[in-house]
């Protein structure tokens, strides 16, 4: 950390801060990935999220969508309804409580869903494929005490 200057309090140095660095990296990490979605689908991230998160689920509410995906809930229904508006996802009303909005992804964006997957999976292989077999296991280990350090 660069030492303070006289008389004032140490400064921080962003870029060897832990949260702005991971913030970073995550921010580039979803840019690179979006370039795949957004060029061969016209998808912006939320949209992306959205479709993946029920594409893996399959039924989920947008509440649902939100807490898993970690998105503000208008995110998630401006990503809703830009779907619906594509046919790529449909609504269903709960019977016992309508409320509440069970969202699915209809024939064609499953078929989007599976054509992104693929792309998906060998971008990130293509990524981690920079790194050793030890350097991918170490950064597998580093997310996952993170993760459990903040229960998630």
């Amino acid at each position: 950390m660069p030492a303070s200057r006289a008389g004032q309090e140490p400064l921080l140095a962003l870029e060897e801060f832990l949260p702005y660095r991971l913030n970073r990296l995550a921010d580039k990490v979803s840019r690179e990935f979006s370039k795949i979605y957004a060029d061969r689908h016209g998808l912006t991230r939320p949209e992306w999220r959205t479709l993946a998160t029920l594409g893996q689920f399959g039924t989920m509410t947008a509440t649902e969508i939100g807490a898993h995906s970690s998105m503000h809930k208008t995110k998630v229904s401006r990503a809703v309804s830009a779907l619906e508006k594509r046919k790529w996802l449909a609504r269903g009303i709960d019977p016992l409580d309508r409320r509440l909005e069970h969202l699915t992804l209809t024939r064609a964006g499953h078929a989007a869903y599976r054509d992104l997957v693929p792309l998906m999976k060998a971008h990130e292989a293509r990524l981690l494929g920079r790194a050793s077999a030890s350097e991918r296991q170490a950064i597998q280990n580093a997310i996952e005490v993170l993760e459990r350090a903040l229960k998630l």
